[in-house]
């Protein structure tokens, strides 16, 4: 993920929804600008947005969501919803990881674009003003959200 300052873990995971959004936009600019001179870049930024996207997915389900849960038992549903949302993304991910770019590439990262919008609104919207209001330490969970993170991407790299 991207390197960041923030001290409240709904800022933390909201600026890496920022960050993948940006990727999102600059990929559907390389693929609908300019297809045809663009593939190699559109085949490395696709595998940035799902190596970024992986990442996020795991620090939120392995720490951010049983935090929550355990804080807010009444978000059960939502995280639930949450989790499957991140299944069918995670499904997306590795399609993607498997192709060249191209039309269909296209398709599905638009795809996956739309499935991640829809997951960051409902987020924002619903987790993480539960989030704040429960009394979770969102300063120390953001501090153990950022150590996995790093990890995580230490082992990727």
């Amino acid at each position: 993920m991207f390197q960041t300052t923030e001290n409240d873990a709904c800022e933390l995971l909201d600026a890496d929804h920022v960050a993948v959004k940006h990727l999102f936009v600059e990929y559907a600019r390389l693929a609908f600008a300019m297809p045809g001179q663009s593939a190699d870049a559109r085949t490395r930024l696709a595998q940035q947005i799902c190596d970024e996207l992986t990442v996020h997915a795991q620090v939120e389900e392995e720490i951010f969501y049983p935090a929550l849960r355990k804080a807010s038992p009444d978000a059960a549903a939502q995280l639930d919803e949450a989790k499957a949302e991140h299944q069918e993304a995670k499904k997306m991910i590795a399609r993607i990881r498997g192709m060249q770019a191209g039309p269909e590439m296209d398709d599905l990262v638009g795809k996956l674009a739309g499935a991640i919008e829809h997951h960051v609104k409902e987020e924002r919207d619903v987790l993480f003003p539960k989030a704040r209001s429960c009394g979770l330490d969102l300063g120390a969970l953001s501090a153990r959200m950022r150590e996995r993170q790093q990890a995580l991407q230490g082992a990727a790299a």
